[in-house]
């Protein structure tokens, strides 16, 4: 009986659209939107009523919520977090940030007309790889190169063009998942070549390649694992002997290296991490590799290599539905400028920065943090520890960055309830959980959100 009475009290739309704090709202929201969310607000009370949740209805609490799901509606689905997870490259959280005059450069050819397919010198069509490929040429050696939009695209592009209908000759142990549950034999499989798996998981020899090569063979394959290792007895072929395998049965070679690394991370202490340019050097006709990993730039597939095949690929009709749009060229030219000085690529690039970042000043921080977070957060306390950062994004999986955290414990709320409470802030902040343990690694956070860190910890209740 309640219930009825209850759901007979519910206020129609156009009552509610006679609230003061609505017609405020729609003076700052279409209206389309205004109406969708009261009826929203209508439909969350109505359901709270028939599960028996609530015993009263007030219209002061409907508006209320009404407040609350309007802000939530206007907010964008894509938006900014904080990554609190000291995970440089974090796959789910973006991958890498572009550097200030890569954003400059997307918004400049995005809110003006531009010149994407347009040759200004011969005041004619022009080709859209043209703005960056002597660039490209330039940092890696190359004697070509083209650009798609990821990676998996770019491999199986390479694929098409030089193998379709013909075999691959790979690894084993190089048939590696890249995340997301894709596959590169499915991707391989869906270019057109045929796979043929040679050696086993950890040893690979010579004449494994050898052996399998015949009439059909349309290019041998090499894929970098750069998300994971084979420790002990193993085995691979040499880029070296590839390339000669090749010359010698007029086969071409390509290598997938991933990750698209343009620095030797090895001068700075990290394991070697083999570059594009090594690659090239050593004799690779083809090489692919992403942008938005350990390049710092947008998302692409960089295909880079000998001018005969490249020629072959910009003619493909896969690549018009494969082509990269007028802002991914933009922040890809704006980040690859920077290589042409390697300092110039560390200091601006954030991923470069990032994983360069000394530890000296990664302490600087967290005691900023700290400091702040002490003085105005009650009911918790702070504690600056040393810890591990990781690259992410499948690059460097041996490599643990020397990092600071703070690790934060509550006096009233479990760590799950941290977690999930700053995960659903207005800025939402992901962090970690260890050993029971609230984690925030400085590394992968920028005191222009310190302010945002504390308000939200302040606001935990």
């Amino acid at each position: 009986m309640m219930n009825r009475d209850l759901l007979r009290k519910l206020p129609k739309v156009d009552e509610l659209l006679q609230e003061e704090i609505v017609k405020k709202e729609l003076n700052n929201t279409m209206r389309t939107l205004v109406v969708e969310t009261l009826r929203q607000t209508i439909d969350t009370y109505r359901n709270l009523i028939l599960k028996d949740k609530i015993s009263e209805l007030s219209k002061e609490d409907m508006l209320k919520t009404f407040s609350e799901h309007i802000k939530k509606n206007n907010s964008p689905k894509l938006r900014k977090v904080i990554n609190a997870t000291g995970t440089v490259v974090h796959t789910n959280l973006g991958r890498s940030l572009l550097s200030k005059s890569a954003v400059d450069a997307v918004v400049n050819v995005a809110e003006n007309y531009n010149n994407l397919e347009y040759d200004i010198d011969k005041g004619k069509r022009g080709l859209r790889y043209s703005h960056i490929e002597d660039l490209i040429k330039k940092i890696t050696g190359a004697e070509s190169a083209m650009v798609v939009n990821n990676n998996a695209a770019a491999v199986m592009l390479v694929l098409n063009t030089l193998c379709s209908e013909k075999e691959a000759i790979v690894s084993r142990g190089q048939l590696v998942e890249i995340g997301g549950s894709f596959r590169v034999p499915d991707v391989m499989s869906f270019s057109g070549a045929k796979l043929v798996e040679v050696g086993t998981t950890n040893r690979t020899h010579l004449y494994d390649y050898e052996n399998n090569i015949n009439e059909n063979t349309g290019v041998l394959l090499k894929v970098h694992t750069s998300n994971f290792k084979i420790m002990g007895f193993t085995e691979e072929v040499s880029i070296e002997d590839l390339v000669e395998l090749g010359k010698k049965h007029s086969i071409p070679t390509y290598e997938d290296i991933g990750s698209g690394v343009l620095v030797d991370y090895s001068k700075y202490g990290f394991v070697y991490e083999p570059t594009v340019q090594e690659s090239l050097k050593r004799g690779i006709d083809v090489v692919t590799f992403s942008g938005d990993k350990m390049l710092g730039g947008p998302q692409a597939g960089v295909i880079v290599g000998k001018k005969e095949y490249i020629d072959k690929m910009k003619k493909n009709q896969l690549t018009r539905a494969l082509r990269v749009d007028k802002m991914t060229l933009a922040a890809l030219e704006a980040t690859l400028k920077y290589y042409l000085d390697e300092k110039e690529a560390i200091d601006n690039i954030p991923t470069l920065n990032m994983i360069l970042n000394s530890k000296e000043n990664i302490k600087r921080k967290a005691n900023k943090l700290k400091r702040r977070l002490s003085n105005k957060v009650k009911n918790f306390e702070f504690k600056i520890e040393s810890d591990y950062s990781m690259v992410g994004g499948g690059a460097m999986p041996t490599e643990r960055l020397d990092t600071y955290v703070i690790k934060v414990k509550s006096y009233e709320l479990s760590p799950e309830e941290i977690e999930c409470k700053l995960r659903m802030n207005d800025t939402p902040i992901v962090v970690r959980i260890y050993n029971n343990e609230v984690i925030m690694d400085l590394r992968t956070l920028f005191e222009k959100d310190f302010d945002i860190i504390v308000n939200a910890f302040q606001n935990l209740k």
